[in-house]
């Protein structure tokens, strides 16, 4: 299966540039030959005859490196823990694990795990590291070793832009090895990043007027209710920690640039690699754009940027190494069509682990309104999964140094999830079988752009890959406030949002889009499938809610 990656965002300098940037516990299992079972979720690549044309057998000894994903134990107690610290009637509201309570109850046992890595090391295979939440193991071979383990050909294929190789049929295991194992990643090492970049000449440090406000810190802080005087405003990240999740790396002095020009006087982010990182510096707009409307909303918070390979590996890798971490909030800005999307039960398990921690998981809701998948409707991944909060994209309009309007970008990715279910904090909006998506907003469109300093130089940057790093940067605000005033983090963003839009609160503390459509649904009153609750107004947030 091809699978399109893409930065959610745009950029202009000053005109336009446009950068793109049901699942289980268990992989569900097919009965195999010879004792083996087929991991169904390790989905084989549809690449012949599609996009890509074969072009050998890979070498034998070509070295290969792969994740492969543990089940999680408890699985049943686990989505009631969920529940249980969800539910604001609930002894256990808002207690959440740390990362080593949720290894003691539900990542796989140590007899577990030792049995899995001894059937790789008997197939001759190497085995690495062990994640912090003892859910994914990286493991390397030969593709022989590769092939004979996993039961798997290999070849090599091209496109006009890259070679790769991927397996042509899902792989299987002994069945007792099977019943740990959910998934394995890394044998389609296809980029899946596709950039659409079209950028002009650089610009200067003259903010550029468009339609709707041009974001840079004052007037973001304005538009979303946050005290503009950073060098007094308590709520302003300190003590937090916000996690970019990166398929790129990124030039440090840009957005040092940033920092200087405002003087905003934040910590240098820092950089976190996983999977051995990537120099890939295709997508550094994105990593920068993150970083600095980061810096803009919560410039006292520690930012770490987690980049990892653009590829399934890299991306397994990636969400692991994140619910490994100990982070406020999480914000993804690369997506790609939900139905294209190979590791859905990985990943799953690493998004419910970091609700169960607390962790707040925000993922652009894609720039293709709703029609992500550029043919029909379809909603952006991962956006769409259960325990991660979609954020769709606005035009917003700041007057007199305070919010005036927000409405609908039609850009803005939203709809009905065709993977997950609907969830239960979601059926009082939601009447149909499957996930709405997204579950708020925040400005994204090109009417109301973020002014930022990328690849050495002033643009105005938008999309939904704005508006992620926004509600990030808003929860590690509403966080250290929470810390100051003695009451609970903002934790699990859904199961806390959703009762808030149902109640009398709703029009106090958020912004309602009600007009303006993505092409196949309509902003209205209350939740709707653009922009889903609305952006936040951040100092009634906290006023109201702590």
């Amino acid at each position: 299966m091809k699978v399109n990656l893409r930065i959610l965002g745009m950029l202009v300098a000053p005109l336009p540039i446009f950068a793109l940037a049901v699942p289980a516990a268990n992989a569900t299992v097919t009965p195999a030959a010879n004792g083996r079972v087929v991991l169904a979720d390790a989905a084989a690549a549809d690449i012949a005859g599609t996009h890509a044309t074969r072009t050998g057998a890979v070498a034998s000894n070509e070295k290969i490196g792969l994740e492969v994903s543990l089940n999680l134990r408890n699985k049943s107690q686990l989505d009631a823990f969920v529940r249980s610290v969800s539910d604001a009637k609930s002894a256990q509201y808002k207690h959440y694990l740390t990362v080593r309570q949720f290894v003691a109850e539900y990542a796989p046992t140590q007899a577990q795990i030792d049995q899995v890595t001894s059937y790789l090391k008997s197939e001759g295979l190497s085995v690495g590291a062990l994640t912090g939440n003892h859910l994914t193991v990286a493991v390397a071979g030969t593709a022989a070793q590769v092939e004979k383990a996993f039961n798997v050909s290999i070849s090599t294929y091209k496109t006009a832009t890259q070679t790769f190789h991927a397996n042509s049929a899902a792989p299987s295991l002994p069945a007792g090895i099977a019943a740990v194992v959910g998934n394995v990643s890394g044998m389609n090492t296809e980029a899946l990043h596709v950039s659409l970049a079209h950028k002009a000449a650089a610009g200067s440090n003259a903010v550029t007027a468009h339609a709707g406000t041009t974001l840079t810190p004052t007037t973001a802080r304005e538009a979303y209710n946050l005290s503009t005087d950073i060098s007094t405003d308590s709520y302003n990240g300190s003590g937090k920690t916000i996690a970019l999740a990166e398929f790129s790396a990124y030039t440090a002095s840009d957005v040092a640039k940033y920092n200087s020009n405002y003087s905003l006087g934040v910590t240098a982010a820092s950089v976190v690699k996983v999977d051995g990182g990537t120099t890939d510096t295709s997508g550094e707009d994105e990593d920068e754009l993150d970083i600095e409307v980061d810096y803009a909303l919560a410039p006292k918070a520690t930012i770490k940027v987690y980049e990892a390979p653009n590829s399934d590996a890299g991306e397994v890798a990636l969400y692991s190494a994140l619910a490994s971490a100990d982070t406020t909030a999480v914000s993804s800005s690369w997506g790609e069509p939900e139905a294209q999307e190979n590791n859905l039960s990985s990943d799953d398990a690493d998004f419910e682990e970091m609700a169960a921690q607390g962790q707040s998981m925000f993922a652009a809701s894609g720039d293709s309104g709703a029609d992500d998948n550029g043919s029909s409707l379809s909603v952006d991944y991962p956006a769409s999964d259960t325990y991660v909060s979609g954020v769709g994209g606005t035009t917003v309009t700041v007057s007199s140094g305070a919010w005036s309007s927000e409405t609908a970008w039609s850009g803005s990715g939203g709809g009905i999830s065709v993977e997950f279910k609907t969830p239960s904090y979601q059926t009082a909006v939601n009447s149909g079988a499957y996930r709405d998506v997204p579950d708020v907003a925040a400005a994204g469109s090109d009417s109301s752009p973020w002014h930022v300093y990328v690849e050495g130089g002033w643009y105005s940057v938008w999309g939904t890959s704005a508006a992620a790093p926004n509600w990030a940067a808003f929860i590690a605000d509403y966080d250290t406030a929470a810390t100051d005033l003695g009451g609970a983090k903002f934790g699990y963003v859904n199961s806390f949002l959703y009762p808030i839009g149902e109640g009398s609160l709703y029009s106090t503390v958020m912004h309602d889009v009600t007009s303006g459509s993505n092409g196949g649904y309509s902003a209205g009153t209350g939740y709707d499938k653009v922009t889903g609750w609305g952006s936040y107004n951040g100092g009634k947030f906290i006023a109201d809610k702590l």
